[in-house]
């Protein structure tokens, strides 16, 4: 009996990594430049760190402003082609990587290429990684939606962990054009791999209007986006954070992060199943949180790599555990919309951290972004501790 329960476990695993594959590509050609666009920006073009986050935050825009539309054209067209079209959008923004490298010497020519690609790749994002899990999810069942958006999640961060330090190795060696090169590959092999996978058939039914189901999964996308704050702050403004303090190994800690994020998805994923979405999202805040405060207060690079490994493995299940309540909130016919948009409230909260914790940055210096970003999370727990009660409430009256 277990070993067929196992096999049979093994035999889906299988399966879903089998769509995984284009979300690790995705996320590749994001965590490839991640590391090393701010000190581009800041360092090589001369701009200041306000302008190296909006750069950084331009993607997080496109994503929020494509991926109700990437929901949407899923429901209608099938995920296949939207996750091909994402791949090809992440390929193009490595072109224009590469232009931007050739035109150091015309700084805003440059800085312009770059916010061209950071569009692209914001739009391939939202297009590749949701309409990767709407193709997982039809091609496994519905009932395994949450295994299917787990192992989503670790190859989205299992990508940031290879990509981070192998740009800023690509980008010693050949500069931002190494980095812009392997882009441009990585997403050709997976766009044509893609093309050679079988589709799924819509689900077809009445579908229930925009407007009703950003009232249906609004709270759940509130909390995640307040909750992504910490992963933001981490991701973009890591390397300045070592730069102030002298120290060398931010890829690393960035790699820390990734690890925390893979290793509790890996032994900590089917508490979404036991316990539920909402009481796995309260206790995972508490962690994120506990990893902030200790970068924040952070002396030397030990204290600041335990705190983001700490916080990558808070923010872990949020998502998936957020996600799948919110999904539960609409018809099958409206899955891909509902976590179109659930998703955008986590690509608001990134849009917004760039900017903003550049000017926190420019005013109260980098750690104090982490302490910020600690509040923000806070935030995130009582959204989420107030959609646990009402639905506690609605239970007892049933």
């Amino acid at each position: 009996m277990f070993l067929s329960s196992f096999r049979s476990n093994a035999q889906l695993n299988k399966r879903i990594l089998s769509f995984m594959l284009f979300t690790f590509v995705v996320y590749l050609t994001i965590g490839l430049p991640l590391a090393v666009l701010p000190g581009f920006v800041h360092n090589t073009l001369g701009y200041n760190s306000v302008l190296a986050g909006l750069v950084i935050s331009v993607q997080y825009f496109s994503t929020l402003i494509s991926r109700p539309h990437a929901g949407r054209y899923a429901d209608l067209l099938g995920p296949k082609r939207v996750v091909i079209f994402g791949l090809i959008c992440c390929g193009i923004s490595g072109i224009f990587y590469a232009a931007a490298y050739f035109l150091t010497d015309w700084p805003l020519a440059s800085l312009l290429l770059l916010c061209l690609a950071r569009v692209f790749l914001g739009v391939g994002e939202s297009f590749g990684s949701t309409g990767t899990t709407l193709w997982g999810i039809g091609a496994v069942g519905a009932k395994h939606t949450a295994r299917v958006i787990s192992w989503n999640g670790v190859a989205t961060y299992g990508a940031m962990a290879v990509g981070a330090p192998l740009g800023v190795m690509l980008n010693h060696r050949f500069g931002l054009m190494g980095v812009a090169v392997l882009i441009v590959v990585a997403a050709a092999i997976a766009a044509i791999l893609a093309c050679l996978k079988a589709a799924i058939s819509v689900t077809a039914g009445k579908r229930i209007a925009f407007k009703a189901v950003v009232g249906r999964i609004w709270l759940y996308g509130l909390g995640l986006g307040f909750g992504t704050i910490g992963f933001g702050v981490i991701a973009t403004f890591i390397t300045l954070y070592y730069a102030d303090k002298g120290w060398s190994g931010a890829a690393f800690t960035l790699t820390l992060f990734s690890l925390g994020f893979v290793g509790a998805r890996l032994v900590f994923g089917n508490m979404i199943n036991r316990f539920g979405g909402l009481r796995v999202s309260l206790v995972s805040f508490v962690f994120e949180i506990a990893g902030l405060l200790m970068i924040w207060q952070g002396h030397d690079p030990l204290s600041v790599q335990l705190g983001a490994f700490l916080t990558g493995s808070g923010f872990s299940l949020i998502f998936p555990a957020l996600g799948v309540e919110a999904v539960k909130q609409v018809p099958p016919q409206n899955q891909g919309t509902a976590l179109g948009l659930y998703s955008a409230f986590l690509d608001l909260g990134l849009g917004i951290t760039g900017p903003v914790a550049g000017l926190i940055i420019s005013r109260l210096g980098t750690p104090s972004i982490y302490l910020a970003a600690a509040f923000m999370v806070v935030v995130a727990w009582l959204l989420t501790l107030k959609i646990w009660l009402q639905t506690d409430t609605q239970k007892s009256a049933e």
